[in-house]
């Protein structure tokens, strides 16, 4: 399989060369495609350096911050069109630990066609994470799952490999969400498909560098999505209870 690893950046001059060089140790394997958004902070200029030096290393520059989901697209197209089998997200900031990933792409192997690396099935933890952080994540994946009928113990999480068919049948040019909502729609949309999703174990690790991009905006975003999503899914259901 060619596989390529999408890390989207803004502001992560300290992050991603720690981020890269495990990833092309970990999984050599795997290219990779940096994301930028124009960081004010010189990621990109850093990423084109690094794609210098390894030609598995590409960079996709963007005019400005537009949103991660918004980065993904681009990093999907820009990976469907150069024909990779499977394509990976991954974050920057080391959250995601890259020595993992074979994991994730083993049971792409087994016939899954989304794997999520999951912090909240057993085996999965979370390290350094504050209370609230806990709160939020598994309080956002609990409403998802109850609103949306899925199965999914980490719905919100963002270590996801896909297999390119995946990402073509869910159609990218649907995706709503700009924020981390991202990760629930690519989830919803490939369940709503009837492709498999499985869940993998991971250990997920608080950055040691730079700001997380978390903000109200983005949980807001979340819980009006979700919500839409979740009651325009029971109406229909209805409706076609009552048309039969």
């Amino acid at each position: 399989m060619r596989v390529v690893t999408i890390i989207p950046t803004y502001n992560e001059i300290q992050s991603l060369p720690l981020t890269v060089s495990r990833l092309r140790k970990a999984v050599p394997g795997s290219d990779v495609l940096v994301v930028d958004d124009n960081s004010p902070d010189g990621t990109g200029e850093l990423a084109d350096r690094l794609a210098a030096e390894d030609p598995a290393i590409h960079v996709l520059h963007r005019r400005g911050k537009e949103g991660l989901g918004a980065a993904y697209v681009a990093g999907f197209k820009w990976g469907l069109e150069k024909g990779y089998d499977v394509l990976v997200e991954m974050d920057a900031d080391g959250s995601h630990q890259p020595e993992e990933l074979p994991r994730l792409l083993g049971a792409l192997e087994q016939g899954a066609d989304m794997v999520k690396g999951s912090r909240w099935v057993p085996g999965g933890k979370v390290v350094n994470w504050p209370l609230h952080r806990k709160l939020l994540s598994r309080g956002g994946s609990l409403y998802s799952r109850i609103l949306l009928g899925v199965r999914i113990h980490d719905i919100t999480g963002g270590f996801n490999a896909f297999r390119a068919d995946t990402l073509r049948r869910i159609g990218l040019d649907s995706v709503e969400s700009v924020g981390y909502c991202f990760q629930v729609d690519l989830t919803w949309k490939t369940l709503k498909n009837k492709l498999g999703v499985r869940e993998v174990p991971i250990t997920f690790v608080e950055r040691e560098y730079g700001q997380s991009k978390m903000h109200a905006g983005i949980v807001l975003e979340s819980i009006l999505l979700v919500t839409k999503w979740g009651l325009a899914s029971r109406w229909r259901r209805l409706a076609g209870r009552t048309a039969g």
